[in-house]
């Protein structure tokens, strides 16, 4: 019986996604990539998670683009590769970019190409002692995608993403942490343990709130500064009139801790 591309469990309120090809080092193809969309809208709206944590099964995070061609792979062509982009790729990342609950990846090894790409969508990025990651595609003669070059100088600077592009060098995990690239990073061995702590933490608070703080630094980089003034404007007044703000307030009060999860099942 073929293994499904993804796996999923929940645990308590956190929903948990693994690339499931670790023959493969977890290589993506366009049912990897369309099974991941179905995973995470599946655990948010159908089994309440409120917190996504994405990892890989076995010794890789992901070790990118599976070139072995095929009918399910992403043949070396020029026009097949545009396509598959465009078809499966893109869709993939803007449903990343607007998960309306935290996103977490946990990247437990090897994260390259396009699975360097996936794993800096997290909002939170955890990562083993023993991972690193690599823009490989200069390797290969191609140039980034999968957003690679919009996150990387956002997240390290100019110089250091053209020199990750450019030299397609191994980025280690420690080296990632000093950069700014990674929040945490963790023995191989409790790596989940650790990440887990993080993404329950996020499931018990304001999940609203937090979701339009995600939205408030994803529209960052394109406004302009009197634009980003009246988005905090917009999202605030719907925060402050939402239930959340009022269990906070309340709590505070009442000098108790608050208990979002109460007022916050819906999502707004």
């Amino acid at each position: 019986m073929t293994q499904p591309p993804v796996s999923t469990e929940m645990v308590e309120s956190v929903g948990i996604i693994r690339f499931n090809r670790p023959d493969v080092l977890n290589a993506l193809n366009p049912a990897t990539v369309t099974a991941l969309v179905q995973a995470v809208l599946s655990l948010i709206s159908e089994q309440g998670a409120r917190c996504i944590v994405l990892t890989g099964a076995g010794r890789a995070f992901s070790s990118g683009a599976d070139l072995s061609g095929g009918d399910d792979g992403n043949a070396a062509t020029a026009n097949r590769a545009e396509a598959v982009l465009q078809k499966f790729y893109h869709p993939m990342l803007r449903t990343l970019r607007d998960c309306p609950v935290p996103l977490v990846t946990a990247v437990n090894g090897p994260a390259v190409g396009a699975g360097m790409s996936i794993a800096l969508m997290g909002d939170i990025i955890t990562a083993s002692q023993d991972a690193y990651f690599l823009q490989a595609f200069a390797r290969i003669g191609l140039v980034p995608d999968s957003g690679s070059s919009w996150l990387l100088p956002r997240l390290v600077g100019a110089a250091r993403a053209r020199e990750l592009s450019l030299l397609a060098e191994k980025l280690p995990a420690e080296k990632a942490l000093n950069w700014g690239l990674v929040n945490r990073v963790y023995p191989a061995d409790t790596l989940m343990a650790e990440t887990l702590k993080i993404a329950k933490s996020l499931a018990d608070g304001p999940v609203n709130g937090l979701s339009r703080i995600r939205k408030l630094y994803w529209e960052s980089d394109r406004n302009s500064f009197e634009d980003q003034l009246n988005l905090e404007d917009e999202l605030q007044l719907a925060a402050s009139l939402g239930p959340e703000f009022a269990e906070g307030v309340a709590a505070f009060t009442e000098k108790r801790a608050p208990d979002f999860r109460k007022v916050s099942a819906g999502r707004a």
